[in-house]
């Protein structure tokens, strides 16, 4: 509503989404990993839960191609479809259901799957184009907020109040912008993609992905709050930022940006019902 009001123009949106993407969201990510009474050694079940759906979605995501027999530069920028996730939703949901320690939780495996998917997206979109990889990480927000909250946390040191004041601040800005840069960023291009490609990725992110998460949770007994985190993470829709890189890099935003538009939509009916499977 607000984007086709006067004055919440295009260019508003992309700059709430870099105020977001490049402040508020690594003020959230540092406070939520600096401060947590996180124990990092009793996260490994959780960890490898996150590694196995978000690799087992890869796998899956990879299959669209030889299936449908789509254009090279369309499968590279839609490959990322079927396993990114749109942390805005993620860190907002666990924050609804467990909290702080939740949250926390939520910021863990965030990290350690930001670098995961950010490297296979890259790497596919860069294939064959010069892209260094690893130059995209370093200077990646979300992946450099993360290292220095766990650094931060290892580490043992306090936050003085004055910037600890300050990043809360920052962080409850985060989310709420977050979720209206989602809801402002959906567009829809009805031929962008073929239906069963669309139809493909949608059902790798919102249905065989999280019962991966499902399955690999209870095969690992995570706890109660740790499943509903893990269930969380797989069940919410791809990232907006799909698009942006998917646009920077190969030219061909249209077919991500309908595919995350129409999942933002479905996950509305889905995460609830993936959620509900796990509640206590």
């Amino acid at each position: 509503m607000l984007r086709r009001m006067r004055g919440f123009d295009a260019a508003f949106w992309a700059g709430v989404e870099r105020l977001v993407y490049y402040v508020l969201f690594p003020a959230l990510l540092f406070r939520s990993l600096a401060a947590a009474p996180l124990a990092l050694g009793d996260a490994g079940s959780l960890i490898a839960t996150g590694l196995i759906f978000t690799l087992a979605a890869m796998a899956l995501s990879a299959l669209a191609r030889p299936l449908f027999r789509l254009p090279k530069d369309v499968f590279a920028a839609c490959f990322q479809c079927g396993f990114r996730f749109n942390t805005y939703i993620v860190l907002a949901v666990a924050d609804r259901l467990g909290g702080a320690p939740a949250l926390a939780l939520a910021s863990l495996l965030v990290g350690v799957l930001v670098p995961t998917v950010n490297v296979a997206a890259v790497s596919m979109l860069a294939h064959g184009r010069g892209v260094s990889v690893v130059a995209e990480l370093v200077r990646n927000p979300l992946v450099l907020a993360t290292a220095a909250g766990l650094a931060w946390n290892v580490a043992g040191l306090p936050v003085p109040p004055l910037p600890a004041r300050l990043l809360e601040l920052l962080a409850s800005a985060a989310l709420p912008l977050g979720l209206l840069a989602v809801g402002a960023g959906l567009t829809f291009e009805r031929h962008a993609l073929p239906l069963p490609a669309l139809a493909w990725f949608h059902a790798v992110k919102l249905l065989a992905m999280p019962a991966i998460a499902f399955l690999a949770a209870r095969a690992l007994a995570l706890s109660p709050l740790e499943m509903q985190v893990a269930m969380t993470q797989a069940a919410v829709p791809t990232a907006t930022s799909a698009y942006i890189l998917a646009a920077r890099m190969n030219g061909r935003g249209a077919p991500v940006a309908l595919i995350v538009s129409s999942g933002t939509l479905l996950a509305a009916l889905t995460l609830p019902l993936w959620l509900g499977l796990v509640a206590p």
